[in-house]
Formats: structure tokens, sequence, C-alpha cells
């Protein structure tokens, strides 16, 4: 998804995109892309204040700061009845301080530059409508949800602008190498992921970035606080009865 998100952005000739990452291996295709000289590439903890301000410092050293994505996570189990609190703090955490740490680095850039700014948060439809086993993740996407319309309101007055992309199902690498793992390819679990959006079918990686692209645009101008459901309608629909 990280990786869309910034070949979407390098379609403006005009912009350069600083990756962070914390695999330096998932970021091998840069040196390779057309697009190679407006990439730079930061490795390191996106919850470590210190990776985000090189991250922040590499992005300036190519023009104004403009926008800031905020698109890490971690999907890890962990249930109430059989879990340390302390540990599904933990989780939470890790999903949550990454966005918070990105959130508090970008304002201070556009504090201090005395310039506007946008920043995006990715969240899930599990923030509000968890499935069975994602209470840590759940979580945090709401807590993230909740710093996105808080911060959206502290730094308004500044010009600075502050959304979420809320997602369904997208289909990604990581999504399509879980599902090989999975009988017949995961044929069924491929039918089912369909069958809960309303468009039939999950959504692709683009169609996100499209979605992010216009938060961090000037046409966006006047939106801020909002999360944006890219859901394919997922978070709209209901249980039917008479199809159980």
């Amino acid at each position: 998804m990280g990786r869309a998100i910034v070949e979407g952005l390098l379609d403006d000739p005009a912009c350069h995109v600083v990756v962070l990452e914390l695999d330096g291996a998932t970021t091998a295709w840069v040196a390779d892309h057309s697009a190679a000289s407006r990439i730079g590439v930061v490795r390191g903890d996106a919850a470590d204040v210190s990776v985000a301000g090189r991250a922040a410092d590499l992005a300036e050293a190519s023009g104004t700061l403009t926008g800031w994505v905020n698109n890490a996570a971690v999907f890890r189990d962990a249930s109430l009845h059989d879990t340390d609190p302390g540990y599904v703090l933990e989780l939470i955490e890790s999903n949550l301080m990454p966005a918070i740490v990105g959130c508090a680095v970008a304002v201070g850039r556009f504090l201090a530059a005395g310039t506007r700014g946008a920043i995006v948060n990715v969240s899930s439809h599990q923030a509000a409508r968890p499935v069975a086993g994602a209470l840590p993740y759940a979580t945090a996407k709401a807590a993230l949800e909740g710093l996105t319309r808080a911060a959206a309101v502290d730094y308004g007055p500044n010009g600075i602008r502050v959304n979420a992309v809320s997602l369904g199902s997208i289909v990604t690498d990581r999504l399509e190498r879980f599902l090989d793992t999975k009988p017949h390819g995961g044929e069924r679990m491929k039918a089912e992921l369909a069958q809960l959006h309303p468009l039939g079918r999950p959504g692709e990686a683009a169609e996100v970035t499209e979605a992010v692209s216009f938060l961090l645009g000037d046409r966006a101008g006047f939106i801020t606080g909002v999360v944006l459901p890219v859901d394919g309608g997922r978070s709209v629909r209901g249980a039917d009865p008479e199809a159980i």
C-alpha cells in the first residue's frame, strides 16, 4: 500500500517523495524506478522521533514540505481473557505511535516554516466495525481517527489540514501471498471478501492512492477532520438475515 501511494504521488512531475521504511529490503524497487531521482529513502522505525525527523530533513532538502502520510501498521491478535493487558497496550501502541510521531514531526515542521500542510492518516473500517480477533488493531485505528479529528481542530488555524482514509479490503502483494497459502489459492476467501463489499470486489491500491493524493492536494483545501471511507461500501453494509 505504501509503495502504491508513493508511485501515485510521483505522477506529479514536481513532486519529491521520501519513503520511511523499517525493512530496507522492501525499498529495493526504488533504485530502478523511473522517478528514482525524486525518491528519498530513510530506513528505521516510524515510531522513532529522530528517524521521522531524518525523513523530514530529507524532504525539506528537496523543497518545501507540504504533505505527510502515516501508513505504517502491524496486525497481531490478542484477546483480553488470556493476554496480559500490558501486552495488549503494547500492540495498540505499535500501531498508534508511528502516526502520533508522524503527525508531531509534520506539524512541527509546518509550524516552523510558517507554511500550510496536509496530513493523511491511513485507517481501517475496523475502527468502527471490528472483526473478531482484531482487538489491538481495531482499538489503535479508532484512536487514530480521534487523533485525526483532534489535530484538525488544533492546527486548522495554522493552515494545517489533517484527514484520514478508512480502508476496506485492498488487494496488495501481502494479501495475495496470504491467499496463496489457503486451499485452492484462497478462492473461497476471495469470494467472501468480494461479498463483504457492496461494489462486489475488494479495492485496488491505486484507488486508495487517488483518495490520498486528493486529500493532500489543493483541491481538498477546505476539507479537514474527515475520515473518508475508501472501502467499496463495506462500512455501511449490514448483515442480511436472508443470506445467512
